[in-house]
């Protein structure tokens, strides 16, 4: 399956599927592109560095500066996720993995692919979902809540934020004394596995 993968930040996320499709000689999923939303996001390197072939798809890229600076956020969404079907039908993606991305897309391409678009979000879904909700702030308001769990979460996409059938969650415990970093810090090695089992599991649903 072609996958193009979606984000906006480091890329830890990117890499564990760059990682397995390296180590694996009978990986069923090639990385065909990498889009960010965000033009300094070091994902964009991890993707050079593998030879996948980047692209920036942010507001301002897209829209240009002065219609960007005016639009709203659902226009700016609406734009970039034009803009992102483009590459995935330039590149014949089967597949759009958000990895860290803080796109929600809509329009076209979600009717386009319906059922092949997954996103991954850095808590338990239902709870800690929804705008504004995502890196460190879903962590702090994990910690605020005295939730005694965390973990991850991979959903289908479905234009709403961080809404879509659930997929894979993984756990962790809060444990006492914990901060942002260290809960992060044990959730982030979830989310990499979580990531590619989820790639894995629509490979094998398709074939």
């Amino acid at each position: 399956m072609n996958v193009v993968v979606l984000v906006s930040g480091g890329g830890t996320n990117l890499q564990a599927l760059i990682d397995y499709e390296k180590s694996a000689p009978d990986c069923p999923y090639k990385i065909v592109a990498v889009c960010s939303n965000t033009k300094n996001a070091f994902a964009l390197e991890r993707a050079k560095s593998a030879g996948i072939p980047a692209f920036v798809k942010s507001p301002f890229s897209v829209m240009g500066k002065e219609v960007a600076q005016n639009a709203s956020r659902e226009q700016k969404n609406a734009a970039v996720s034009d803009a992102v079907l483009e590459v995935c039908r330039e590149f014949r993606a089967d597949l759009i993995v958000l990895a860290g991305s803080l796109l929600v897309l809509s329009g076209k391409i979600i009717s386009e692919y319906e059922g092949r678009i997954i996103n991954l979000h850095p808590a338990l879904l239902p709870k800690f979902g929804g705008v504004g909700m995502w890196g460190e702030n879903v962590h702090r308001a994990v910690l605020a809540s005295g939730e005694k769990e965390s973990g991850c979460t991979v959903h289908f996409a479905d234009g709403g934020c961080d809404t879509g059938k659930i997929l894979i969650q993984k756990k962790v415990p809060v444990l006492p004394g914990d901060t942002v970093e260290t809960l992060y810090a044990r959730i982030a090695p979830k989310e990499h596995e979580a990531i590619v089992e989820a790639v894995l599991m629509l490979c094998e649903k398709a074939n």
